[in-house]
């Protein structure tokens, strides 16, 4: 029983490992959509994570086979945090087509024998047009060696390994979608790879910098297979990064340039007598990005009452739940803001509750999500209030105020007020009355109680005079303390100051959560809220104006050394540099994490100026 119990686990264990081979196993196709008529172009089978020999491949009407199949393998390790290792291998069929008559084509299924089992591609269309002379004079269609032909996307002649990469060939491009905008105004900020060579490896070493923007991120999957026309040329484009960039500042910002280590793939012809033979050859070379700059214009003076930054196009209404109050029974008013803009930098409106209430802290959530070239979302905020008193009340009206940049003014608008009746509830346990424990009657007392009367005025005595002293003592005592609790209030830096390292201490807190969770890009978006806010407020910097450049600065006029400075400006760019590459490991997330929290531990034992 035992020896079946055994053989049947280790069916199952081989089973699961099958199904866990199998799914990791494809074969896909790479093929253009569109080429010119007498233009080669190449059609590669790719198979991933398997061993098989040569493909079927259906003959594609219209065209002629002219070379093929090439054959590259390629093969990559990774040994994660924990010291266990991976691996993954790719195999890729080349064939090179030319295509000799115009018309719409399908490039049918492949098909690949590998483990036991057969993978089979998706058929693809293919537009074959007539292909008109270029700003040259090259005529597409004339014969010519590929060493006197232009660089061609998928013409393997005029990629020869002989040939140097221009600068022309292969560039990355940063757009953005206006030249122009208003503060806080949503801008599409777009980063392109063009290429007319195959890319067998990318490796961003600086990322573009974002000086003075907020940024929100907009994931997709990255794939050069597109075919772009750009000054007159066709190229092979692949979409690094989107996003969309929200300027904290008026002036010109620019958005510096990133550099790139990129693998080429170029071809070395050989010529057989009876047939010209290309072999890929890789070429490393360095890629530096155009830097991207806009003219943003300050929002228009002065600002009207209720404006707390809100750029965009909103609408806002407020929900009183339910109808029936009473005394020491919670109650909640939903203030509700959609629209398209900087939605998830709106503050908390500020209504005003009657102060007979007790009200807890708002919280407010957030939904947004990128539409096109801007955020579109709600802001939902509860305001959760306590009645305390019987009676009739009003909870105030509001006034959002937002900026609408298609119209270049300011828009208001009314939310409204709500008259409420509070009843009588259930009073808390600190209120009820004692209970009387003897209710009976008691007998009238008799005889007499030897009562006396003392005629003498109160005001003679030592104890009424020490009242009023010990009054006047605690009246010139609360008067002080008012005064100051005033200034406190007044000093909104010092506030600030006192609750730096404590509103810190939160995001932190929070980002250790998603640290938890392996969460990697939240956790580093919260790293990076957390360090920016925090230096913020204690060195009394506006958010819209901190950069590395002036951090370094304040930081040691703050009284902080070399080596505290770095520290911060290491965590600051090492959240950003993960926020474009892969997945950190768990044990880079616990170094940055605790990088982070020395770095404001090492601030906070500093007196300002002093060491």
């Amino acid at each position: 029983m035992r020896e079946i119990f055994r053989r049947s686990l280790l069916l199952m264990l081989l089973l699961v490992a099958g199904s866990v081979f199998a799914v990791a196993q494809s074969f896909s196709v790479q093929a253009p959509q569109r080429v010119y008529k007498g233009e080669k172009f190449a059609v590669t089978f790719r198979l991933t994570n398997g061993h098989g020999g040569e493909p079927r491949v259906p003959q594609i009407n219209g065209c002629q086979l002219v070379y093929g199949p090439s054959v590259t393998t390629r093969q990559s390790y990774q040994v994660t945090g924990n010291g266990q290792a991976s691996s993954s291998s790719s195999t890729d069929f080349t064939y090179i087509y030319r295509a000799d008559h115009t018309g719409e084509f399908t490039i049918g299924a492949a098909s690949i024998e590998t483990n036991g089992r057969r993978l089979s591609t998706k058929p693809q269309k293919l537009t074959v047009v007539e292909g008109p002379a270029d700003s040259n004079g090259y005529d597409r269609n004339r014969q010519q060696s590929g060493s006197n032909r232009p660089v061609t996307v998928d013409d393997y002649e005029t990629q020869s390994s002989d040939r140097a990469v221009s600068a022309n060939d292969v560039f990355v491009r940063i757009i953005l979608s206006k030249p122009t905008a208003y503060e806080q105004e949503a801008i599409e900020c777009t980063i392109k790879l063009y290429t007319k060579f195959g890319i067998s490896q990318f490796f961003p070493t600086k990322q573009p910098s974002f000086d003075g923007f907020l940024i929100e991120e907009v994931n997709f999957q990255s794939s050069l297979n597109q075919v772009e026309n750009y000054n007159g040329q066709r190229y092979l484009v692949a979409l690094l990064k989107k996003c969309i960039i929200f300027p904290q500042k008026s002036g010109k910002l620019t958005i510096n340039s990133g550099n790139y280590d990129i693998n080429v793939v170029q071809y070395s012809n050989t010529n057989l007598g009876f047939i010209n033979l290309s072999t890929p050859r890789e070429r490393k070379i360095q890629v530096t990005s155009n830097t991207a700059s806009i003219d943003i214009k300050p929002l228009p003076q002065p600002q009207p009452e209720g404006f707390s930054g809100a750029v965009g196009q909103f609408k806002a209404s407020t929900r009183l739940v339910g109808n029936n109050f009473r005394t020491n029974d919670p109650a909640t008013l939903i203030y509700t803001v959609t629209g398209t803009g900087n939605i998830k930098y709106i503050k908390e409106p500020k209504i005003d509750f009657p102060s007979e209430f007790e009200l807890y802290t708002p919280k407010a959530t957030y939904d947004a999500r990128v539409a096109g070239t801007n955020v579109t979302g709600t802001m939902t905020t509860e305001y959760t209030f306590v009645p305390q008193s019987v009676g009739k009340f009003t909870i105030g009206s509001d006034k959002f105020v937002y900026f609408d940049p298609s119209k270049g003014e300011y828009i208001t608008i009314d939310t409204p007020s709500y008259p409420i009746t509070v009843g009588q509830g259930i009073e808390s346990v600190e209120k009820k009355n004692v209970e009387v424990k003897n209710k009976d009657i008691l007998h009238i007392v008799t005889g007499d109680k030897h009562p006396s009367f003392n005629h003498t005025p109160v005001i003679s005595t030592w104890w009424y005079w020490l009242i009023y002293i010990v009054l006047g003592i605690g009246l010139v005592v609360a008067i002080k303390l008012y005064g100051r609790s005033i200034k406190r209030s007044a000093d909104i830096r010092g506030m600030k100051l006192a609750k730096a390292n404590k509103v810190a201490r939160q995001r932190l807190k929070l980002a250790q959560q998603f640290m938890a969770s392996k969460n990697s890009e939240k956790f580093h978006e919260e790293v990076l809220r957390a360090i920016w806010g925090y230096l913020s407020d204690k060195l009394a910097i506006p958010a819209s104006q901190l950069s590395r450049e002036n951090i370094s600065a304040e930081l040691q006029a703050y009284g902080a050394d070399g080596n505290l400075c770095n520290s911060f400006i290491k965590v600051l760019d090492e959240c950003e540099m993960a926020r474009y590459a892969p997945a950190a490991s768990q044990e880079q997330l616990e170094n940055i994490y605790a990088e982070a929290t020395e770095a404001i531990n090492s601030l906070e034992a500093i007196k300002k100026g002093k060491r």
